[in-house]
């Protein structure tokens, strides 16, 4: 956490992005992602940007909540960088609105003595250590067998190699077999059940997919206790998601032995610090919350800390920028192949394209 910047001006803009198709889960269906991006400005006029991603689909705080406490910050110009985190007003917060809070201050404090200089040639960054690449997986929406199979394909040949299907929502023994008759045996195929399932459903396919070699299953049910239960009944990994959004958490699940590991997104777990916590604890990857490229340039910079990709025994779920139909970014984090690049500069090192936040504006 920066510890010299002093917050001076601040900016709260909703917006939404639509998706190139529906994006459908167990949960529903979205046509459109609704985010919020802050930014957050010092004296020199240096800015830190942050990102929420509501999460009114899996229970917590929706656009408008997140939007008046973002808001309620900015008028009162209370953020003080080197005591936020400690700070009670910090814990009152949303998740989602502590993470955008946490970002920008992040994002803003790796600006600190570097001209404020749109044509400087500094690449200074948030940690000072050398920019990093992060291998992702195919995030593919649930469908019918045959469509899910040849959504896979094209994300094949754009050089995935580990991919990631919505269970839940159809015929979920035929999407896994279809994808893994069209991959063929070296594709990685995890599943991700969105908590969808009871301990007996889940026991079920998920002895019915074993045979396709399944890297791992996502909150397949939605308690721990019932991870723990289900852990006993399968060789397939399990990993937690929306049951693990803390390291207290993160701990309770290791002591009853319900999941091998742990995805973290971090509009789900507050931001960075609460992030590094639960890293300490459990094994993990990061995904999106279905971010936008100033959330996914940040859990990017945490998943590459995990070690160079070929280091990384898990492709991380951060290529979902592709599923939108446009962006806000006029440099943001690239894809080539699986690998995602984070853009030079300092900080987050995104550049945000003025005229598509305004049209995407809400």
């Amino acid at each position: 956490m920066p510890d010299k910047a002093l917050v001076a001006a601040a900016e709260v803009i909703p917006y939404a992005l639509p998706f190139r198709q529906p994006y459908v889960t167990a949960r529903g269906e979205l046509r459109r992602r609704e985010m919020v991006l802050l930014r957050l400005g010092d004296e020199e006029g240096r800015v830190g940007l942050g990102e929420a991603v509501p999460l009114a689909l899996r229970g917590g705080a929706g656009l408008e909540t997140v939007v008046r406490e973002l808001e309620a910050l900015a008028e009162l110009a209370l953020l003080d960088p080197a005591g936020f985190a400690d700070d009670a007003r910090a814990a009152a917060l949303s998740a989602p609105a502590r993470c955008a809070v946490e970002t920008a201050l992040w994002d803003l404090g790796a600006h600190e003595g570097l001209p404020n200089d749109p044509d400087s040639d500094s690449k200074g960054n948030l940690d000072g250590g050398e920019r990093r690449v992060v291998r992702c997986n195919a995030t593919l929406v649930a469908a019918a067998p045959a469509e899910v199979a040849a959504a896979a394909e094209r994300w094949a040949a754009d050089g995935f190699g580990t991919f990631k299907l919505k269970l839940g929502a159809g015929d979920d023994v035929g999407q896994v077999r279809a994808v893994r008759e069209a991959l063929g045996p070296e594709a990685r195929i995890r599943v991700d059940a969105n908590a969808s399932w009871s301990v007996e459903e889940a026991a079920s396919v998920l002895a019915s997919i074993e045979r396709y070699e399944i890297e791992l299953v996502e909150q397949p049910v939605a308690s721990l206790q019932g991870m723990a239960a289900l852990a006993a009944r399968t060789t397939i990994p399990l990993a937690a998601d929306e049951s693990v959004a803390s390291a207290e958490e993160a701990r309770r699940a290791a002591e009853l032995g319900a999941c091998a590991m742990t995805g973290i997104k971090l509009s789900k777990v507050g931001g960075r610090p609460e992030a590094e916590a639960i890293m300490r604890v459990l094994p993990c990857y990061f995904s999106s919350a279905l971010d936008g490229p100033v959330g996914i340039a940040a859990a990017a910079l945490l998943a590459a800390e995990l070690g160079a990709p070929d280091e990384q025994p898990r492709a991380h779920g951060l290529a979902t920028e592709r599923l939108f139909a446009s962006s806000i970014a006029a440099v943001g984090p690239r894809l080539e192949g699986d690998l995602l690049h984070l853009p030079p500069g300092p900080g987050l090192g995104i550049e945000i394209d003025e005229d598509s936040l305004q049209k995407h504006r809400l």
